[in-house]
């Protein structure tokens, strides 16, 4: 098993700075970046037993916060704002840029909720940066026609079956230019509160990385 390293850190996004959770080991099969539309409480909340069954798997994660607390306490359409998170989740690209043992692994993306249109926005701007994107329900369509169009890494849709947003979801799937799979969990909605239904998605979403993942060609040293 892995020895993870658990790191609380702030990250630069503009004229804020939003917290995350890193837990990595260097023998990890990639980074699975997790952007929430929620505060803190990563260790104890359903991304954070999302992220620990990807360490299970083998993966490192960074459960990265999209909201400062002022935003989830005292303006809370901030998480409507799509284009504003999307370019959270790019300065966050450029953080990882400059994080060595980081940067060098595969990274894959999870996100949910309006982070799902956000996630869609930024690897639209910068689809070098991930290799592979789970999709969990959400808002995708919020994202616009262009980015949708735009995504070009393997992507895996989960949804719930019981998910009020289905036909929306649907629509904004078959608008994803590259690689997609839709994957449909029986008996739950799109936040997946029924009793398995997170851990059946999480499955999914190893499952996907595993297949999808490239690990990066190891850098040449000088002659």
């Amino acid at each position: 098993m892995m020895k993870l390293r658990h790191t609380e850190l702030s990250i630069p996004a503009g004229p804020v700075w939003l917290e995350a959770l890193q837990a990595h080991a260097p023998d990890s099969a990639g980074l699975i970046v997790i952007a929430q539309t929620a505060v803190g409480n990563h260790r104890e909340s359903r991304e954070a037993h999302f992220a620990q069954r990807l360490q299970d798997a083998g993966f490192s994660t960074l459960i990265f916060d999209l909201l400062t607390r002022y935003e989830e306490n005292r303006d809370p359409d901030t998480r409507y704002n799509t284009p504003l998170l999307g370019q959270r989740i790019n300065a966050l690209f450029e953080w990882l840029r400059h994080q060595p043992p980081l940067v060098e692994l595969p990274i894959g993306l999870v996100a949910s909720g309006t982070g799902s249109a956000a996630a869609i926005r930024a690897i639209a701007r910068e689809p070098e940066m991930i290799g592979a994107f789970v999709c969990r329900g959400g808002r995708p369509g919020l994202a616009g026609i262009t980015p949708l169009r735009q995504v070009a890494c393997p992507t895996l849709m989960i949804v719930g079956s019981h998910d009020e947003n289905l036909p929306n979801v649907r629509q904004a799937f078959d608008l994803i230019g590259g690689r997609k799979t839709w994957r449909s969990i029986a008996g739950t909605d799109e936040f997946f509160r029924e009793p398995g239904a997170l851990d059946a998605a999480a499955t999914l979403a190893i499952e996907w990385f595993r297949a999808h993942l490239e690990r990066k060609p190891a850098q040449q040293g000088a002659a």
